[in-house]
């Protein structure tokens, strides 16, 4: 269609330097030629032009000090893309590779995402390009704290709510909240998600997003008449994503028997220890390769691309972007990969996607497939504001109907338009009409 190609290239030619963002736009454009031929109003009200610029990019210095008393300067973030359903939800990102185009990437994924949740949040992103791996308690705490003493001000429980993601966790919150507390002087503890359960946060929060991603992929199968007993399970990461995907898959009698990090993976084929690999990586925060003090018998392979070259009947990339790209996807369906559950955000080059498509592998799309863990952020936001605390169970269940609905919405939305059993395309399309009916409803804004 003329006009979806009129305006990606705008887009294409407006933010040039940043691959990662048109990547993104480039695979739900690819999903909405239907459904802007069915909705004229989408056009006349330029959504895609809209949707597609964020409302606010806030980009700013973070000056801390570290434990040799010097002066360090990093970059901060926040992109608030869409706010038309709700406050500005999405997560904090501390890693060296961030920069703007990342940034906007996982701010327009979240716009999509958060709306397929069915919860009242808009779409949002931040982060900085500090590394936290390899630095003390009290240079992340200082990091933190001057973080904060700018973020502070464009963030609120009812305007911006951010949370963790690859570098920010537990503890980087707890010292990101401190100090947002001690610069407004008031316990607004629902100003961030992800919290220790001591001061606001919900259980379940921690293995959401893992545990969501097998819910979902679970569900997939199960629509097309399979299940996850028995079968093997590959999953790139070793992160809370990755730990607790696996946990879950491993209690629906699948059998995981590849993880890995940054450096390789190893193979344990008589499954992973997932207890282990919890204690390596949350505890003790050393390399994956430690496995095999306990385990000698498993192998370790020191490339993590390979990963993908292992035999498995489900792949769950769940550790950073473009981790899948369209060789490893060539590799994963001569091996016989049956399905494919996205845990990180854009883990698949778009040539990746529409190989596994088009050779009849079951996609869980990121976008849908990884919304558990915002879904239980925006219940932990209930919790807070209700002021009271539901049980794991309860938080559990919760999340797992979000994850059936989600798959129930994508599903439908493909099979209205024309589509058959494509999750990739439901869901972009399913997330996108929910707010660019919410977009129209409000006016020119």
């Amino acid at each position: 269609m003329s006009y979806l190609k009129e305006v990606f290239e705008k887009i294409e030619k407006r933010n040039q330097s940043e691959p990662e963002f048109i990547q993104a736009v480039e695979e739900v454009f690819a999903s909405l030629e239907p459904v802007i031929a069915k909705h004229p109003e989408y056009v006349e009200n330029n959504i895609l032009e809209r949707i597609t610029e964020p409302e606010r990019q806030i980009i700013f210095r973070v000056p801390w000090v570290n434990d040799a008393g010097e002066l360090v300067i990093n970059r901060g973030f926040r992109i608030q893309f869409n706010g038309a359903i709700g406050p500005f939800k999405g997560g904090l990102r501390f890693h060296p590779s961030v920069y703007l185009g990342i940034m906007k990437f996982l701010g327009f994924e979240q716009i999509f995402k958060n709306s397929l949740t069915g919860l009242p949040i808009g779409g949002g992103k931040g982060g900085s390009d500090f590394d936290p791996k390899g630095k003390s308690d009290k240079e992340i705490m200082r990091f933190c704290q001057s973080f904060m003493t700018e973020l502070y001000r464009h963030i609120g429980q009812d305007i911006d709510v951010p949370a963790g993601d690859i570098g920010v966790g537990g503890r980087e919150i707890g010292y990101l909240y401190g100090q947002y507390r001690r610069i407004r002087g008031a316990f607004e503890n629902g100003v961030l998600t992800g919290k220790g359960l001591t001061y606001g946060g919900s259980l379940a929060r921690t293995q959401a997003t893992g545990y969501g991603v097998v819910y979902f992929v679970k569900e997939m199968l199960e629509y097309n008449g399979k299940d996850l007993k028995d079968k093997r399970v590959v999953i790139s990461g070793s992160g809370n994503v990755a730990i607790y995907a696996a946990e879950k898959a491993q209690q629906y009698g699948a059998k995981v028997v590849v993880m890995s990090d940054s450096a390789g993976y190893i193979r344990d084929e008589k499954g992973i220890d997932v207890e282990l690999i919890k204690e390596l990586k949350e505890v003790k925060r050393v390399r994956i390769k430690e496995y095999l003090n306990k385990y000698p018998e498993a192998v370790y392979v020191e490339n993590q691309k390979a990963i993908w070259e292992e035999k498995c009947d489900i792949a769950l990339p769940c550790a950073t972007q473009n981790d899948i790209d369209l060789e490893s996807a060539k590799k994963l369906v001569a091996n016989g990969v049956l399905a494919l559950g996205e845990g990180a955000n854009m883990p698949s080059t778009n040539d990746a996607l529409n190989y596994f498509l088009d050779n009849e592998v079951l996609v869980a799309p990121a976008k849908a497939a990884n919304a558990g863990g915002v879904a239980t952020s925006a219940l932990e936001m209930s919790q807070n504001s209700i002021r009271y605390n539901w049980t794991f169970e309860e938080v559990d269940k919760k999340l797992h109907d979000i994850m059936i609905n989600i798959h129930k919405e994508a599903a439908e939305a493909s099979k209205e338009y024309g589509l058959g059993y494509n999750l990739v395309a439901g869901a972009n399309i399913a997330g996108f009409k929910k707010v660019a009916d919410a977009m129209i409803a409000q006016g020119d804004y």
